[in-house]
């Protein structure tokens, strides 16, 4: 049932002085954009009338076909807390549709509800997502631009005085709540200057949305503490980097299908042909989770980011976790994406790949109880291990390959996401970096 109707919203702009309302959407790399209007023209806008240029939006439409329509999700409306109390600014979601009423191919929010979709139609009501936010915040030079310095020495769960982020975690938490959120933990992470706060789990496409506010509150007001909060996966060499667990599970008749307190580890056939799925598919979907150059410095042995396939409820070392908790709280934590996905795209391609498994009853591997990282290669390859992608070449390549990537993309998105991250490879390969000219350009 709709939390919102537009007589509803109407009303709560006039009564709360809202003056302008944001009308937010993403590109296919799931970078925030948004169309600014005012009190005066929401009317119109919740009447699905508001017309943007689509041409000038990264992998949306040519300029001879440019014309799309923002329509609001009334359920996302929210009055963002920082703004000023003398006309406030309020935001709403928007799904981007074509003139003609469908729904636009390339809108990454269009590509996930496809895919709920299909897990309603295989009767799942709900495919429920938390994620675990990690992000870095570093100090900014004279000029107010951001440095890589961190802006404490702490390390996981430290406090003040070490922790001098701890003011503006609080403030984030703070925000959150205001608008919503049921905040969980909040905490200091393990590098220096690295953070998680996560909030409480909810239905794929609200996490989706929660997920780019996430990202933009924690922005916002970093900026207000005089620093910079990054998402950027790896930002420093020899310290752990930011990732963005997936914690998912599906529910049918009111009930989490993952949980059967019968069945081996208690839990169900689904549950394994879940993760049969996912493992399946998982070298070819990590371009959609692990979507930039930058992924991959993270994505190393060493450094607590898993980097093989495999499934364990005992251990952290493997890509797919089950946490100890079971009943409803049962789930399957997928640990290799960041938070430089596009959260629509990553989590429409990780429940694809679920469903596959439990269509085709896909079983996963025995699970993998030790140390992976303590194996040797041949111990790996013995047991059927593989690695994810080592680069975004290599990630490139084995999403292209993918038919059933491209099924769940759509052929609009899938193509011009392709497009742009081979011309990004492109470009980071053909670069001279500063670790090339400190150990050649003496020396040869």
């Amino acid at each position: 049932m709709a939390k919102y109707s537009k007589e509803d919203i109407l009303k709560m702009v006039k009564e709360k002085n809202v003056k302008f309302i944001r009308l937010q959407f993403t590109d296919i790399f799931g970078i925030l954009k948004n169309v600014s209007i005012t009190s005066e023209q929401l009317g119109k806008a919740l009447d699905n009338k508001c017309m943007f240029d689509g041409s000038s939006i990264e992998g949306f439409a040519r300029i001879e076909e440019s014309d799309m329509y923002l329509r609001p999700d009334p359920d996302t409306f929210v009055i963002l807390p920082w703004g000023p109390q003398n006309g406030k600014v309020a935001r709403l979601i928007c799904d981007v549709y074509n003139p003609d009423g469908t729904p636009f191919a390339g809108d990454p929010r269009y590509v996930l509800r496809r895919a709920l979709k299909k897990a309603n139609d295989m009767g799942y009501e709900t495919f429920n997502v938390g994620p675990e936010c990690e992000f870095f915040l570093f100090q900014l030079n004279a000029e107010g631009k951001p440095t890589i310095i961190t802006h404490d020495n702490g390390g996981y769960f430290d406090l003040g005085p070490v922790d001098l982020g701890e003011n503006a975690r609080r403030d984030v938490c703070l925000d959150l709540e205001e608008m919503g959120f049921e905040i969980e933990a909040s905490h200091h992470e393990v590098s220096p200057g690295q953070h998680e706060i996560d909030f409480k789990y909810s239905d794929a496409l609200n996490t989706a949305d929660a997920i780019l506010t996430f990202k933009l509150v924690v922005k916002t007001v970093a900026q207000r503490h005089g620093l910079h909060a990054t998402f950027m996966p790896k930002p420093i060499y020899g310290i752990c980097g930011s990732g963005m667990h997936i914690n998912t599970s599906l529910i049918k008749d009111g009930k989490n299908v993952f949980y059967d307190k019968n069945g081996s580890l208690e839990l169900s056939q689904d549950a394994y042909w879940f993760i049969g799925g996912i493992m399946k598919h998982m070298r070819a979907i990590t371009l959609l989770t692990n979507p930039i150059v930058n992924s991959y410095k993270r994505l190393v042995p060493g450094y607590e980011a898993p980097v093989y396939v495999a499934w364990s409820a005992k251990n952290r070392s493997p890509l797919i976790r089950i946490p100890a908790a079971r009943g409803e709280a049962t789930r399957v934590e997928l640990r290799c994406p960041d938070p430089a996905c596009n959260p629509y795209l990553a989590l429409a391609t990780i429940l694809a790949a679920g469903l596959d498994g439990i269509e085709k009853k896909i079983d996963p591997p025995a699970s993998t109880d030790t140390n992976i990282f303590e194996m040797s290669k041949k111990e790996r390859v013995g047991n059927g291990i593989l690695c994810l992608p080592k680069n975004l070449k290599e990630a490139i390549d084995e999403a292209k390959k993918s038919e059933f990537v491209k099924q769940v993309l759509g052929s609009h998105v899938f193509d011009k996401f392709i497009m742009a991250k081979e011309e990004e490879w492109y470009n980071y390969r053909t670069r001279v970096t500063q670790w090339e000219i400190d150990n050649y350009l003496t020396k040869y």
